[in-house]
């Protein structure tokens, strides 16, 4: 199986480039112009059917052997957090697949959700394509618009017009705000952007127990079903759709876009998962970056004669929070931790789908772990009301306590 444990943002891109050009000389369209062009007539049109010729267009077909790809992208997450790159959270999809592909341990993000997609999925600086900040802040201003310019192609729009099915799963976060309603417009919304199908969700963050979802062009709102839960969902989607396809085309490579609400606020997972780091984290973050510090070395994931920084004074060191403090922090590692650990499970029942139908060989998988570094809206002290932070009204060390 052709696999990649990949962070820098070309790579992806690279899959089309070489689709649209290895083949150009050879193929029946030259593939460096797209969209294809109308495929001219080739038959024979007399006066009536004597002598006559029909010529029939022929759909866009992907190269032979253009592998299936699968883009994983996850929310917010530290470069710390998982097994793979020495930290705490169990990580067995992203071990395994980093064990039997390649291993990246440096990535330039942009430090935000909606500028980052923009430049993966763009192959061009975030600016370029109008986001230089997340899509509810849009701006009057050059690089700040998020309106993605027609000027510029997205991997999915690359690979459609090569004969791939599109799918993007997950959260979405390049459709300015106001034009997230059932008026649209939709020409940023992800079907105009190049995907066949899209189930998700548009903002930057939503419920994982009862979310707002999109279906296509279309807000299908919040789930009606008992015991619903985002990361499952997103599970069952783009297993069916790739089945669905496969059955009609097999040799049709699709490219399926998997990015995950996780680890993104709101952290929110069923208690087993949180459960099963229950005590793993008493010893504090001063300790505990010490410990995944250590395990980097050991792994290679980062120089053997790496410093660790100093702890940003912003934070206390761990011994001076109190009792009841330090029980909160602890619980809310407990659930971050368990949060991810469930995304990384459910990006793993998506691969091993694609292996069971026999799809392993000749499909590329991109996993990223985080669009960026953890993020940081519920202050030091973490929040159980985002909006509280969003207001301006962070809450302090005793009311943090209290509404636990």
């Amino acid at each position: 199986m052709l696999r990649a444990i990949i962070y820098p943002i070309a790579v992806a891109v690279a899959v089309a480039s070489q689709i649209t050009s290895a083949t150009a000389a050879s193929a029946d369209w030259d593939r460096t112009v797209l969209p294809r062009p109308s495929q001219p007539f080739q038959g024979v049109a007399n006066r009536t059917l004597e002598g006559s010729k029909a010529s029939f267009t022929e759909p866009v077909k992907a190269p032979p052997g253009a592998p299936n790809i699968l883009l994983v992208l996850i929310d917010d997450a530290g470069f710390g957090n998982p097994s793979t790159f020495g930290g705490p959270v169990a990580t067995p999809t992203l071990d395994k697949l980093a064990a039997e592909g390649l291993r990246y341990n440096r990535f330039y993000v942009t430090a935000l959700c909606s500028p980052t997609r923009a430049a993966l999925l763009s192959d061009r600086n975030h600016h370029a394509v109008g986001f230089g900040s997340i899509s509810e802040l849009t701006g009057g201003w050059p690089g700040y618009s998020t309106h993605w310019p027609t000027s510029a192609a997205s991997i999915a729009q690359i690979l459609q017009a090569n004969g791939y099915n599109t799918a993007a799963i997950g959260k979405w976060h390049l459709t300015p705000d106001a034009q997230q309603g059932p008026a649209g417009p939709f020409d940023r919304w992800p079907n105009a952007l190049g995907f066949d199908y899209f189930w998700g969700f548009l903002g930057g963050e939503t419920s994982q127990f009862d979310p707002v979802l999109a279906e296509n062009n279309s807000i299908i709102g919040v789930p009606k079903e008992k015991n619903f839960y985002f990361n499952d969902a997103m599970v069952e989607r783009p297993i069916a759709w790739i089945r669905d396809q496969k059955a009609q085309a097999r040799d049709k490579p699709f490219f399926l876009y998997f990015s995950t609400g996780a680890s993104h606020a709101p952290h929110q997972v069923p208690k087993e998962w949180s459960d099963k780091y229950k005590g793993k984290f008493h010893q504090g973050w001063d300790k505990l970056r010490e410990e995944t510090f250590a395990r980097q070395k050991q792994l290679d994931a980062i120089p053997a004669n790496a410093k660790l920084t100093p702890r940003d004074p912003a934070f206390p060191a761990w011994g001076s929070a109190s009792t009841e403090l330090r029980k909160l922090y602890t619980r809310q590692m407990e659930v971050y931790a368990g949060y991810q650990e469930n995304t990384d499970h459910a990006v793993g029942r998506v691969v091993k789908a694609i292996e069971d139908m026999g799809l392993a060989e000749n499909t590329l998988i991109i996993y990223i772990f985080g669009d960026n570094g953890a993020s940081m809206e519920g202050t030091e002290n973490g929040t159980f009301n985002e909006m509280t932070t969003l207001n301006g009204i962070p809450l302090t060390a005793r009311a943090a306590v209290e509404s636990n």
